[in-house]
């Protein structure tokens, strides 16, 4: 593994954790009647601190695409998962809340993770699959269950609706780190010209916008606790289904490494669910129960 990709991917990893630290907890002020609204991030431009935040995010998905165009999706995204450290860095500074056996337990559990999954599989990369119809299967396949658990969470916004809407956008945004590649690969072979006259940019800037509206409105209506670790475990999940689907990467597929790096995908979802649990994360503001119209007219009466 590249030195270069390593500090690429965790300084982006960084940029993304705290970002996301700053937008929750702007978002959890925001309107409610925004939800799943293009209004809501038109709300929370007026807020200081998650313009702080999207400023930050913006910079990690720099470094991320930096990291891309050095190295497979394979290699970066498993690195990528890592943004919960940083998230949890800063939630414990705010709350100076100790470590404790569940985030030893969970930052072992990820670190761990991912080196199984890079040493057993050692990503590499390879020509991208010239099959368009594999390429839009993989692309449609994603999109499609992103809608399907985006309408099921308009359904149970206030349940399940914060994870639901937290998993569908770390599948476009796992999708979003497959077309970047792409517009790098793109413009390196045919320049700026050949770049803007394809449609992967506008893609990855359509599903950016989308993805930015569906994690804001599950950090609006839930703490962090409950929605980032949906969304870090499914983005590299995504991703590497794309990488090997789609882009050409190369995992190692002999009975033992497979093994080796089913347990450590396994190991970095336990990790993220055990980091993104953990007391010091924000648990939010708590939303008051809805008294009915008639019994407040009764209270009133009485």
């Amino acid at each position: 593994m590249s030195v270069l990709v390593l500090v690429l991917a965790v300084s982006a990893a960084c940029c993304l954790g705290f970002g996301f630290v700053l937008q929750q907890s702007a978002a959890q002020q925001a309107p409610r009647g925004d939800f799943l609204s293009p209004r809501l991030l038109l709300d929370l431009m007026k807020v200081p601190s998650w313009l702080g935040g999207i400023a930050l995010m913006v910079a990690g998905m720099a470094l991320g695409a930096a990291a891309l165009g050095q190295g497979q999706l394979c290699l970066v995204e498993p690195l990528l998962a890592t943004n919960l450290l940083f998230a949890l860095a800063l939630s414990r500074r705010r709350t100076r809340q100790s470590l404790g056996r569940q985030g030893w337990a969970g930052l072992v559990l990820l670190a761990g993770g991912v080196t199984a999954f890079i040493v057993a599989g050692e990503p590499r990369g390879g020509a991208a699959a010239p099959d368009p119809l594999r390429l839009w299967l993989i692309i449609g396949a994603m999109v499609g269950l992103a809608l399907l658990l985006t309408m099921r969470a308009k359904r149970t916004r206030l349940s399940s609706g914060p994870v639901l809407l937290a998993l569908a956008a770390g599948l476009l945004y796992g999708v979003q780190d497959a077309l970047t590649r792409l517009s790098g690969d793109r413009f390196a072979a045919s320049g700026m010209s050949g770049l803007l006259t394809s449609w992967q940019p506008y893609a990855v800037l359509l599903i950016g916008v989308t993805g930015l509206i569906l994690v804001q409105s599950a950090f609006e209506t839930a703490p962090l606790r409950k929605s980032l670790p949906a969304l870090t475990a499914a983005q590299p999940l995504a991703g590497i289904i794309c990488g090997v689907g789609f882009l050409g990467d190369r995992l190692h597929t002999d009975t033992g490494a497979l093994a080796w790096q089913a347990a450590g995908l396994a190991a970095v979802v336990a990790g993220i669910v055990a980091l993104g649990m953990h007391p010091a994360m924000p648990r939010g503001t708590v939303i008051p129960a809805v008294v009915p119209v008639p019994a407040l007219q009764g209270a009133a009466t009485r």
